[in-house]
């Protein structure tokens, strides 16, 4: 039941990412990707911070694993997901992504596009940056959803949140680098699919490894952090009127409240 779970919950925050993405990037919806921004990085923070380490420390006193340990675990895991950010093969949405066009929406989209077609490789790169992410991500949801079912569903809703921003970038510069739009949504909805495949061999290993189910939840908050504090979250500093901040913050502490609402419903 469990690994159905897992599999259901992967494909939803893989794949159905890249639909919603793809209904985002149609020209009289891209207005909301800002929004989605600053959902996905509450959401991201909170589900990190109010749920994947609480969970930690939790199993830690069952599994007789220190809070140094795992302290130093999440730091490591903050450099390591750094270091894949430098090599372009975590989250390379910052580079492309839809929080960094103007208000007229395509400007940065359109420079970006013309970036990819100078790259031969251009479309393979994003194809091969998304399928490594996916499968990192399929990972954290299994330990997720080992851990406690209702805490899988929050993981994979995260990773959901924060793709579809992404993948709305990556639809873009395939769109560029492709002449058929049909295929680039059919190409980055494999690659989204490969969450599935992670899903599997994360359950495999976090069941082969119960005791170390801790350090499998400490390394997805630290992912989770990361990509809210070193992606999001800058995407997101720009100078905005009033009315523009106001609703930036809003749509943050929606998601966090998205997520604390969850945590009520899982005590339940």
């Amino acid at each position: 039941m469990t690994l159905i779970s897992i599999l259901i919950g992967t494909l939803v925050a893989g794949m159905g990412s890249v639909w919603i993405a793809a209904l985002l990037a149609h020209a009289l919806l891209s207005r909301f990707t800002q929004h989605l921004l600053s959902l996905a990085a509450g959401a991201l923070l909170a589900t990190a911070f109010m749920r994947l380490l609480p969970e930690a420390f939790e199993l830690s006193v069952e599994a007789s694993v220190s809070a140094h340990a795992l302290f130093a675990a999440l730091l490591v895991g903050l450099v390591f997901f750094f270091l894949l950010d430098k090599a372009e093969l975590w989250h390379h949405g910052h580079e492309h992504g839809p929080g960094h066009h103007d208000h007229d929406g395509h400007a940065h989209h359109a420079h970006e596009g013309e970036h990819a077609q100078n790259h031969l490789s251009g479309g393979w790169a994003v194809l091969l940056g998304d399928s490594v992410h996916a499968f990192g991500d399929g990972i954290l949801i299994a330990a997720a959803f080992v851990a406690d079912p209702r805490l899988g569903i929050a993981a994979a809703l995260a990773v959901m949140a924060h793709e579809v921003p992404h993948h709305v970038g990556d639809l873009v510069v395939l769109r560029q680098t492709l002449s058929n739009p049909r295929a680039a949504l059919f190409k980055l909805t494999l690659a989204g699919g490969v969450t599935a495949i992670g899903g599997v061999v994360g359950y495999l290993l976090v069941g082969a490894l119960q005791e170390y189910l801790p350090f499998f939840l400490v390394a997805a908050a630290s992912s989770f952090i990361y990509v809210a504090l070193a992606d999001l979250i800058p995407q997101l500093q720009r100078r905005l009127s009033p009315k523009e901040t106001a609703a930036q913050v809003a749509w943050l502490f929606a998601g966090i409240a998205l997520v604390a609402t969850l945590g009520e419903w899982a005590q339940h």
